[in-house]
């Protein structure tokens, strides 16, 4: 297993790295016992590890790593793939409402967002590459796809910003319904909007434009 340059291991927080040590060895059903058998080390010593930090003795947190299936580097840093919402609450969390106009702000004018379907057994959630057009949201997909609703249901779209870091972010919901853009001239014009071309590659030739009835938004900040 590579291991990271010196300055990586003087910059990992102890906290953060034993955190990722017990969430790992929860998720594996391991024992602090089991973990320290596996790296080669006493039980004892593990947990002094834990307190003190990989600069202490970077050798056993490799051992440690290669026993949790877990790469030095996410170790050290965390994966880099993992969902946001790692972190811990802030300090003085504070929970805000945002006017319409702060929810448009923020969308921007394209994106990546989540198209909510009432579909059976149950309602559900596809990422879509979307795009703003005159405070509609319009986006692609395919024609019978799990993304494309009947024309005139009844929809919700929601896009979101994480800051894993500061533990801070905000929320945009739309709730309206879908309906079908079946203009040529129409859906040429869409094409050219940035951000109308799916990351899911071609043939997406149904255009799905999302009407509001209402416009809701958070943010999650310290007070």
């Amino acid at each position: 297993m590579n291991t990271p340059d010196r300055e990586a291991v003087q910059k990992a927080e102890p906290a953060d790295v034993a955190r990722r040590v017990r969430e790992r060895r929860d998720q594996l059903g391991l024992t602090d016992e089991m973990l320290a058998y596996q790296a080669a080390m006493a039980p004892r010593y593990l947990r002094h590890l834990l307190d003190v930090g990989p600069a202490f003795d970077s050798a056993g947190f490799v051992r440690i790593a290669a026993a949790l299936r877990m790469t030095w580097s996410e170790l050290l840093e965390g994966r880099p793939d993992a969902p946001p919402g790692q972190g811990d609450p802030g300090p003085r969390p504070l929970l805000l409402h945002l006017t319409e106009p702060e929810c448009w702000d923020l969308i921007g004018t394209h994106g990546i967002g989540r198209v909510g379907l009432p579909v059976q057994p149950a309602p559900a959630v596809f990422p879509v590459n979307y795009a703003v057009d005159a405070r509609t949201i319009v986006y692609r997909t395919s024609a019978g796809g799990a993304a494309a609703p009947p024309d005139g249901s009844p929809v919700s779209f929601q896009v979101d910003h994480i800051d894993d870091r500061m533990s801070q972010g905000w929320s945009v919901l739309i709730l309206g319904e879908a309906h079908h853009v079946e203009d040529a001239d129409e859906q040429e014009r869409l094409s050219l909007l940035p951000g109308t071309t799916p990351w899911a590659g071609a043939g997406r030739a149904r255009w799905v434009r999302i009407r509001p009835d209402e416009v809701t938004g958070r943010r999650i900040g310290s007070g």
